[in-house]
């Protein structure tokens, strides 16, 4: 367990394992005594058990993952997986929102359109990328690049990781539901390809406004939900304190969302999250994209839009 991170509650067990490893370690080094049957034992028990709970998680424990505050960011993927990154600003109404940021650039030499919610670390990049959650002139700006991409026949990637669209009385000003439905209702008329992937949260209308695709994904501790379990149970029960079993009844993880045929894959991560490895997931994450734009280059436009439509026309069917 990697000890530049400070442990998860339900990780600390791991974390007491690991602590008596390098106790053996320093204690052979020093005293000249051969523990390596010991610690070869004690590492494989730790890793078995690391196994056996990342495999089994609960759906609070997956949220604590997916917005754990090393966990990598929209712009942390662009630099590990494309080339000739370059940003495309603002909506063309005055406004550059910053917690959705777009521009083209090449992912093994294939030219795309990435679009993304961004997070921030810092005080000061929280403050500028507004907590990932966008304002209604993100939006805007986004549509702005969908049509750019549709124009010029660019397959189009939208990463998300965002609690939902900003909530402010300003952004209510402002149209906030006006710019999402629009996005919905553009997204679904595009005739370039488009392939979402829920990087860290994927909340409420906030996410669903870039993610009329042909393909979702999910990372494998990542979430996908009409509203956070926090304001789930703030609403239901007035008291937050059920964010718990809102997160139960949710089914917000990826394991629910593949089975209930929302989502058309689960991205693998490493051993314990996103966070300790990046080069591993942004591989996972650039082989599934690349996958998908494959499958889809074959395809008329007309054919993409109508993939678009029945993917959508699924969702929801229930036989009495």
């Amino acid at each position: 367990m990697n000890k530049q991170f400070t442990p998860l509650e339900f990780e600390k067990s791991i974390y007491q394992i690991e602590d008596k490893i390098e106790e053996l370690k320093k204690l052979s080094s020093e005293t000249g005594i051969n523990l390596d049957d010991q610690v070869k034992l004690l590492t494989n028990q730790a890793f078995e058990f690391k196994k056996q709970l990342y495999s089994s998680l609960t759906p609070s424990q997956k949220l604590q993952i997916a917005r754990h505050a090393k966990r990598p960011t929209f712009l942390d993927y662009v630099s590990l997986i494309t080339t000739d990154w370059m940003e495309l600003h603002g909506d063309r109404a005055g406004t550059d929102d910053r917690a959705i940021i777009g521009g083209v650039a090449q992912i093994d030499g294939k030219s795309v359109m990435l679009i993304g919610t961004q997070k921030g670390r810092t005080t000061k990049e929280n403050i500028e990328y507004n907590f990932g959650m966008p304002q209604p002139e993100g939006y805007r700006k986004a549509l702005r690049l969908f049509y750019h991409a549709d124009r010029f026949n660019l397959p189009i990637i939208t990463l998300i990781d965002t609690p939902g669209a900003y909530p402010g009385i300003k952004a209510e000003q402002t149209g906030q539901g006006t710019a999402i439905a629009v996005n919905l209702r553009e997204m679904a008329k595009l005739e370039t390809p488009i392939v979402t992937v829920i990087l860290g949260e994927g909340c409420s209308g906030g996410a669903l406004g870039l993610a009329v695709s042909n393909r979702v994904y999910m990372f494998e501790h990542s979430l996908y939900t009409v509203i956070s379990p926090e304001g789930c149970a703030s609403i239901l029960w007035r008291s937050a304190d059920m964010a718990n079993t809102a997160a139960e009844s949710l089914k917000i993880t990826s394991d629910d969302l593949l089975q209930m045929e929302i989502i058309d894959g689960i991205i693998k991560e490493p051993l314990g999250g996103a966070h300790y490895d990046w080069d591993f997931a942004a591989t996972e994450l650039k082989n599934t994209v690349l996958e998908s734009i494959d499958q889809m280059s074959g395809m008329s436009g007309t054919a993409i839009k109508s993939d678009r439509h029945e993917k959508f026309r699924r969702m929801g069917v229930f036989v009495e």
